[in-house]
C-alpha cells in the first residue's frame, strides 16, 4: 500500500484530518513527567513514556504521526533507537511522516535509504531551495512521499519568503515549481502560517495537493477561517496538527476527539452546502482563480499539445491546428491532472468497466482504471490470426455496462467501430467520454452520429473554453484565437 492510499484510508477510517507531532522537547516534558512521578528518571525514560502515552491516546483520532527528526538526533545514538521505537508504536495503518526539513544534496540518498528502508517511514519533509534534485532520491522509493516546505511561520523568514513583493512572492513560486516534481500522490506541501490569506493563496495555486498545516495553534480561534481557506473542493486535502500544549495534558484523548468532531462537523456542513449548490459558484470555498482546469489548459499548451499549421486528421479532414495529447504520458504530473479531470466527469456516470479505443486513448483508460478502481477492457484494432484471437481484451461478462474513453472526437468513426465490437460481445454502451470537444461542424456531426446511434457524448474540455483561457493568458494571438474559435479546417 502506497503512502497516498494509506493516508486517505486513514482519513476515512478515523474520520479525521488531524496529525500528531511526536517531539520529545525537554522543556515541554518536564511538568508532564513530574505529574506522573517520573521526575527522577532519565530524559530518555520520560520521553519513552510520553511517546507511548500520546500514541495510545490519539491513535483513534488522527490520520498520521509526524515526529521531528532533529529532536531524536539531538539525543545521539539512543535518540535514533527511540525513533525506531516510535515506528513500532505507531499503528501500521497510520502513515509516519518524518519531519526532517532536509535540504542537503550530498546526504540525500543516504537519508532516503535510512528513513524508508531501515526506519520504515512513509514520507519525509524536505526544504525546496536545492531544487528538484533534493526530491529525486526520495522519489525513487515506490509508495513513499515527500512533503515540500513552502512557507514558514517564522516572522524573520518573511523578508525572504515574501520577496520581491506580495503580488508574486517567493513562497508561491515555490508552490508552483515543486508541483512539477511529482504527482499529487507523491508530493504534498507544508504550510507554516496562521494567516488564512496565505493559506488560501497556496490552496489556489495547488488545488489538488494535500497541504499540511503548521503553526495554527497559537490562535485557535482562527480554525474556522483556516478550514475555509485550506480545505480542498472535496472538503479534505488539509492536515492539521494537534496543539502541542494538548499533548502534555491529562485529558489528551477526549480533547483530541472533540477537536476531530469539530472539524468533521465543519466539513459535513460544507459537503451539504455543496450538494445543494453548484460548488463552482461558492466563492468562499472555490475561488475562480483556483480552477484546476484553467491551469491544466495552460500547461498543456506550454508542453506543445496545441500546434498551428495545416494538419491532416485521421479522418482526412484538414485542420488549421492540431491537438496532440500523446506527450502527456511522458509527464507524470500533467498526466495525473488529465486523469483527474476525466475522473471528475466519469464519477457522475453509471458503468462497470472502462474501455479505451486503441491506440491513442489506451494509456488514459489504463490510468483511469487504476484511479477509479474499475476494470479495463479494450476492443482490438485488428484480430490476429494466432493466439487467442480475441475481439475484446480483458475480463468481462455479458450485460456489463461500459463507458468508452477517447481523447478527441472528430468524426466519431473509430469510436463507433469500437462500440460495435463491444456490443457484439454482449456489452452495453451508453456513454462516451472524450477529453476535448473540437466544436464546429466536424464535432457537431460526430455528436449527431453518436446520438443517432443512442450514445451520450461527454467532453472534459471544449475548444471554446481552451481558446478563452489561452487567449486571456496571453498564449494565443488574436489571429490564433480566431482559428481555434472557428472549430474547423480549411
Amino acid at each position: 500500500m502506497g503512502f497516498f492510499v494509506q493516508l486517505t484510508d486513514a482519513i476515512a477510517d478515523r474520520q479525521s484530518l488531524l496529525v500528531t507531532g511526536l517531539d520529545p522537547n525537554p522543556e515541554m516534558l518536564q511538568s508532564w513527567a513530574a505529574r506522573r512521578g517520573l521526575a527522577g528518571r532519565s530524559f530518555l525514560s520520560q520521553a519513552r513514556h510520553w511517546i507511548k502515552a500520546v500514541i495510545e491516546a490519539t491513535a483513534p483520532h488522527v490520520c498520521a504521526y509526524k515526529p521531528s527528526l532533529g529532536f531524536y538526533q539531538a539525543l545521539g545514538p539512543v535518540g535514533l533507537e527511540l525513533l525506531l521505537e516510535v515506528r513500532d508504536l505507531v499503528p501500521r495503518d497510520l502513515p509516519l511522516i518524518v519531519d526532517a526539513k532536509h535540504g542537503d544534496l550530498n546526504s540525500s540518498s543516504a537519508l532516503a535509504h535510512y528513513l524508508f528502508k531501515e526506519l520504515g517511514a512513509d514520507a519525509v519533509t524536505l526544504s525546496p531551495l536545492a531544487g528538484q534534485d533534493i526530491a529525486a532520491p526520495f522519489l525513487l522509493y515506490p509508495g513513499k512521499a515527500v512533503v515540500m516546505t513552502c512557507h514558514s511561520s517564522n516572522q524573520a523568514a518573511r523578508v525572504i519568503q515574501h520577496h520581491p513583493n506580495e503580488t508574486e512572492p517567493l513562497y508561491l513560486r515555490i508552490v508552483r515549481e515543486t508541483q512539477l516534481w511529482a504527482t499529487p500522490d507523491q508530493l504534498l506541501l507544508e504550510v507554516g502560517t496562521s494567516d488564512p490569506e496565505i493559506l488560501a493563496r497556496v490552496r489556489a495555486e495547488a488545488p489538488e495537493r494535500f497541504l499540511i498545516l503548521r503553526s495554527l495553534w497559537g490562535e485557535e480561534e482562527k480554525l474556522e477561517a483556516m478550514l475555509q481557506a485550506g480545505l480542498s473542493a472535496a472538503a479534505d486535502g488539509l492536515l492539521l496538527p494537534l496543539p502541542q500544549n494538548l499533548l502534555v495534558e491529562d485529558d489528551i484523548a477526549p480533547r483530541a476527539e472533540a477537536l476531530k468532531h469539530q472539524i468533521t462537523a465543519r466539513r459535513e456542513r460544507w459537503l451539504e452546502s455543496r450538494a445543494q449548490n453548484d460548488a463552482s459558484t461558492c466563492a468562499l470555498w472555490l475561488p475562480s482563480s483556483s480552477d484546476p482546469l484553467e491551469s491544466l489548459i495552460v500547461d498543456l499548451f506550454d508542453i506543445g499539445c496545441l500546434l498551428f499549421g495545416e494538419y491532416v486528421q485521421a479522418s482526412g479532414a484538414v485542420f488549421n491546428y492540431y491537438v496532440d495529447l500523446r506527450q502527456i504520458i511522458s509527464d507524470p504530473n500533467l498526466f495525473h491532472r488529465v486523469l483527474h479531470a476525466y475522473a471528475e466527469l466519469l464519477q457522475g456516470l453509471d458503468f462497470d468497466r472502462i474501455a479505451g479505443i486503441p491506440y491513442g486513448s489506451l494509456p488514459t483508460a489504463t490510468g483511469l482504471s487504476l484511479q477509479l478502481h474499475k476494470p479495463l477492457i479494450y476492443p482490438r484494432k485488428e484480430v490476429k490470426a494466432h493466439g487467442a484471437r480475441r475481439l475484446i481484451e480483458g475480463d468481462f461478462e455479458e450485460g456489463d455496462r461500459v463507458v468508452v474513453v477517447d481523447d478527441i472526437l472528430i468524426t466519431g468513426g473509430s469510436v463507433l467501430e469500437g462500440i460495435a465490437k463491444l456490443e457484439s460481445s454482449g456489452l452495453v454502451v451508453e456513454d462516451v467520454v472524450v477529453f476535448i470537444d473540437h466544436g464546429g461542424d466536424h464535432d457537431r456531426q460526430a455528436r449527431e452520429r453518436l446520438a443517432a446511434a443512442g450514445y451520450r457524448c461527454h467532453a472534459v474540455l471544449a475548444i471554446e473554453q481552451i481558446t478563452r483561457v489561452l487567449h486571456r493568458a496571453g498564449r494565443l494571438s488574436d489571429a490564433q484565437a480566431a482559428v481555434l474559435s472557428s472549430g474547423h479546417g480549411d
